[in-house]
């Protein structure tokens, strides 16, 4: 008999018992003239101490205003150096930072706001066209907690001017309150389903997990992490902004928001060593026109996550982008996030097909989610995992907490995965993305990687759509190389003899682009409505979109 499905990470570091404020002291003190922080389109450099200086400004200066230890103080804003302050500034003084994503608009807004109880909101004055201002003042009437609202490009020097009116003593007695298991950020689920849901998290939560995501892509003070990922998201104020300072390596920002040219500019002329994304950014970047004239010989890791890595656009990465230690890591924003993540020295096969091995400090199972019985190896479940990562609980929302966290401490992922027999982890999909036809269960992802080694294919995207004589029917989204001619036609042809009949798409659809949340995360259920609609499938479509 196989194995059990089960794996717990051990490691011979330590969990750092300590906040977010002590632990960047720490590299202060040992690196204070290195580079820290790059925002590049803003034209600013900090070393360590000059960030460790601004922090201190403006967490003395929200003292002064009267933010308390435990208070919720938002961040509305794209990527830029004050978001950076403001997430160490608020964990040095005790408040606890509210993630605003960027994209959302006045409903959304109002409904983050309020469901935290956000008392100080810090925010752009505009982004991609969206007037943050009007739309600010069209929800505060309904927000009774909110006192203040800072627009960055007007207030944010004012803030800072008020820092001289309480000493750096006061804000040396707030810091020794402060313990590392105490609530310190709220990062609201990406919504691919439902309303978001806000995940409460610990300084031992996101400091750890940054720290331990460093550690597995050989982080030391020599290396320069480029961060296009969006900071409001786990992938970019954990494992970018924290992976950076818990190793006293430089944080670079290349651009508000992801641009191909901007992240490929920003490698070469600040000597990259690192480069985070999502596969749809690797992909935008190796397509992009411009991408051989630019060097990023200097490359040497990164982490690509956010969704399932498509092997070829890995091996592409390695190779083109000059990054052969390049990791992959699995997780989810109410575990900190990353769970799983690949070693930089792993075997070629297993880097570019699995999420890795267990995360260090953490525990893993796969589940039949029926029984709740763990599987043996080699079966696909539920993946859970429980440790120090797991999250505090949805904020102010016990009954959704519950049903996501069990009494064993569990956090249940809703991710269908396998564990191989060396504890390799490999996510097969989505539990509710599975697609049952006529009796058989499919894998989108297993028809992914398939279609991704066509030529001409550039990226691909499988769902289930209603059938009234298989109960569902597959679906691909695809999306060519610039110049490529490929038709449905030819799409099925090459799955026939070489995949099982019944994975075979019956609907191809050619796309630009697929809809997807800001940090790039694709929506297949927003993919299923608009197929349903197209299809003329309206009568079937509670089966998909309930």
């Amino acid at each position: 008999m196989n194995a059990p499905s089960y794996v717990s990470g051990p490691s011979s570091r330590p969990l750092l018992g300590e906040t977010i404020g002590e632990n960047l002291r720490r590299a202060v003190d040992r690196f204070p003239d290195r580079e820290a922080l790059v925002s590049v389109h803003q034209g600013i450099r900090y070393t360590y101490r000059q960030l460790w200086e601004e922090t201190s400004i403006v967490a003395r200066a929200l003292m002064v205003r009267g933010v308390k230890r435990g208070e919720r103080v938002g961040i509305w804003a794209p990527n830029r150096a004050e978001w950076a302050v403001l997430q160490f500034a608020t964990a040095r003084m005790g408040a606890i930072l509210v993630n605003v994503n960027p994209a959302y608009r006045t409903h959304e807004l109002e409904y983050a706001l309020r469901n935290a109880g956000v008392s100080t909101l810090v925010m752009a004055r505009s982004f991609r066209g969206s007037d943050y201002v009007e739309m600010l003042r069209e929800v505060r009437p309904r927000c009774p907690e909110l006192r203040a609202a800072l627009v960055i490009e007007e207030d944010w020097e004012e803030l800072r001017a008020d820092a001289v009116r309480t000493s750096e003593e006061a804000l040396a007695e707030r810091e020794r309150e402060l313990q590392f298991d105490d609530p310190i950020n709220i990062q609201y689920t990406s919504g691919t389903t439902g309303f978001p849901k806000g995940a409460t998290l610990s300084h031992h939560n996101i400091l750890n997990n940054g720290y331990f995501v460093g550690e597995l892509c050989r982080y030391t003070e020599a290396d320069r992490i480029c961060i296009p990922v969006p900071l409001y998201h786990c992938f970019g104020m954990v494992m970018g902004n924290l992976g950076a300072t818990s190793h006293g390596a430089c944080i670079v920002y290349p651009a508000e928001s992801f641009e191909p040219e901007a992240v490929m500019r920003a490698v070469q002329a600040e000597r990259c060593t690192s480069l985070y994304g999502v596969p749809t950014m690797f992909i935008a970047e190796l397509d992009h026109p411009s991408f051989p004239s630019f060097d990023c010989s200097s490359l040497r890791t990164g982490i690509m996550a956010g969704s399932p890595c498509p092997v070829e656009v890995m091996k592409r990465v390695q190779k083109d982008m000059h990054m052969p230690e390049v990791t992959i890591a699995y997780g989810m924003t109410e575990t900190s996030p990353v769970s799983t993540q690949s070693r930089t020295d792993d075997p070629l096969d297993k880097r570019v097909s699995t999420v890795g091995q267990i995360h260090p400090h953490v525990e893993v199972k796969v589940i039949d989610p029926t029984t709740g019985r763990i599987v043996p190896r080699g079966t696909p479940g539920e993946l859970c995992t429980r440790g120090y990562s797991v999250m505090i609980g949805y904020w102010e929302d016990p009954r959704a907490t519950h049903e996501a966290i069990d009494e064993g401490r569990w956090m249940h992922t809703g991710d269908l995965a396998t564990m191989d027999a060396a504890g390799y982890v490999n996510i097969v999909g989505r539990i509710k993305d599975m697609v049952l036809r006529g009796g058989e269960n499919v894998f989108p992802r297993e028809v992914e990687e398939f279609l991704y080694t066509m030529p001409g294919v550039s990226d691909v995207q499988v769902i289930g759509v209603p059938d009234a004589k298989y109960g569902e029917e597959l679906m691909a989204w695809v999306k060519l190389r610039p110049g490529a001619a490929v038709g449905a036609a030819e799409v099925r042809a090459y799955c026939k003899g070489r995949i099982a009949s019944y994975k075979i798409p019956r609907y191809v659809k050619f796309v630009d682009a697929f809809p997807m949340t800001v940090t790039g995360k694709i929506q297949k259920y927003k993919m299923r409505e608009a197929a349903i609609e197209e299809l003329g499938l309206q009568a079937a479509a509670a089966i998909r979109t309930a």
